[in-house]
């Protein structure tokens, strides 16, 4: 199984950064780990929620802005 991120800006839309990583992993914990490490550099690329998928379903999606 391959667990991946899609990115997403505060309307839904894709960010047009084509510079964000790409990353295919092979564990929940191995894509959520990752994240952990690099949510910083996808919030400077203009992310704003991400989306964790296995294969062609979505598992779950959060936002990467800061709880006030």
């Amino acid at each position: 199984m391959a667990w991946t991120w899609r990115y997403y800006e505060a309307d839904g839309s894709e960010p047009a950064e084509s510079d964000l990583p790409s990353e295919s992993f092979t564990s929940r914990g191995d894509a959520e780990s990752w994240l952990g490490e690099n949510w910083r550099e996808l919030v400077e690329g203009g992310v704003d929620r991400v989306a964790l998928w296995e294969e062609e379903g979505k598992v779950y999606e959060m936002s990467l802005e800061p709880v006030e």
